[in-house]
């Protein structure tokens, strides 16, 4: 018997599949959760140490475009798809506890990140099988936790617990074995996709689709900003605090700016599903561009208003996440949401790496954190425009029922 049959129900399903994709996806910052500890073990430089980071996004984008040009996610079964990345991202995760050299270390996160990217997309498509009315709460949910997963290392560090890393990386690897054993029992819902021949042509119906290229480029804008600000915000705080701002805790600040995006994701799902799944993107980008700018001018304090800002940041920089992958299944060809899910993936967190690298840039240039975040309103600005282009389109009357 199935888990899901098992259990009964799609919100058994949604439980489910979140737990699995969440475990998994624990081996994307497992390493970079311990990089101090692995840096003085393995004596690594800080380029080396970056990479424990770096390596995952590329892998992940690399396997994402790769899964999309060959329609993984709608020639092959979802389940085995699901199951097979969780088990080689916990195998590579676990090569780091045997210590080798930085080069083999660094190709293990690649290969994780590339395990990872037969996951995320794939779990997307598959909690669609489960969802047609409430899809965006459905997607938001799965987004949510992976949200509060990503903010977990700086609760950690807030907190001044110490563990082994090699515990850290055991308990992951472990995770995604108990997540592989979830997928295996898992059963695709009612509302199924249908199944797609292979072909090469597929990639090129993925990008003539001018709805589901409209929704990603509003997907691509809201990463230029997402990662850039979870990956900096720390050290944004930071450099507040040695400027004057009275922080006490610049961690637990973090974690809960981090984590308010999982409620942000809740509640932006819950509000797609009602008044519109694009005008809930508009709103949230609106908002969270808006923090990109304010944050420079309360650098200074007051510190109240600069907390407040930083947690409505949190709150609305991934609230819109899961609505994009929404949109994108719904107005794609059905036999292509797989594909259509893991490209525009692929090519959003390839533009997370520009962003990331580009905000150190900007601070060694302008001599100072203050207002190195401007650089990222671009991207909410870009994707606001791309969802009021796809409000307008004729297919939008597939988004969430028609309620776009």
């Amino acid at each position: 018997m199935t888990l899901t049959k098992g259990l009964q129900g799609q919100w058994a399903a949604l439980l489910l599949i979140s737990v699995a994709v969440v475990l998994t996806l624990s081996t994307w910052f497992s390493a970079t959760a311990v990089s101090i500890d692995i840096s003085a073990d393995f004596a690594f430089s800080k380029s080396q140490i970056a990479w424990l980071t770096n390596a995952v996004q590329l892998g992940f984008v690399v396997s994402a475009l790769m899964s999309s040009f060959f329609a993984l996610a709608d020639v092959l079964s979802m389940r085995i798809l699901l199951t097979v990345g969780a088990v080689f991202a916990g195998l590579a995760n676990a090569v780091i506890l045997l210590e080798p050299n930085a080069a083999i270390v660094i190709f293990s996160r690649f290969f994780t990140g590339a395990s990872l990217a037969l996951v995320y997309p794939t779990a997307m498509k598959f909690i669609g099988t489960w969802f047609v009315s409430g899809r965006g709460l459905a997607m938001g949910a799965v987004v949510g936790a992976l949200t509060l997963g990503s903010a977990l290392p700086h609760l950690v560090q807030a907190l001044g617990v110490g563990v082994d890393w090699r515990l850290v990386i055991v308990v992951t690897s472990l995770a995604c074995f108990v997540a592989a054993l979830i997928f295996m029992r898992l059963q695709v819902g009612p509302h199924q996709f249908k199944a797609a021949p292979f072909k090469f042509g597929h990639f090129k119906e993925v990008l003539k689709n001018k709805a589901a290229m409209l929704a990603n480029i509003g997907y691509f804008g809201h990463m230029w900003e997402l990662y850039a600000f979870w990956g900096w915000l720390l050290a944004y705080i930071t450099a507040a605090q040695s400027n004057g701002l009275s922080i006490a805790n610049a961690s637990l600040i973090t974690f809960s700016a981090i984590a308010m995006g999982s409620i942000g994701c809740l509640v932006a799902g819950w509000l797609a599903d009602r008044i519109g799944r694009c005008f809930t993107c508009i709103a949230a980008m609106v908002v969270s561009g808006t923090c990109s700018i304010a944050i420079g001018f309360v650098f200074d304090g007051p510190v109240l208003i600069f907390i407040l800002v930083v947690l409505l940041w949190g709150f609305s920089t991934v609230a819109d996440s899961a609505q994009f992958s929404a949109a994108v299944s719904e107005v794609s060809d059905p036999g292509l949401v797989g594909a259509s899910l893991a490209f525009q993936m692929g090519v959003g967190f390839s533009i997370t790496l520009v962003a990331v690298w580009l905000v150190p840039e900007i601070v060694h240039l302008s001599g100072g954190w203050q207002w190195s975040f401007l650089i990222l309103a671009i991207g909410p600005m870009i994707g606001v425009g791309a969802m009021l282009i796809l409000r307008s389109h004729p297919d939008s009357v597939k988004i969430a029922n028609g309620m776009r």
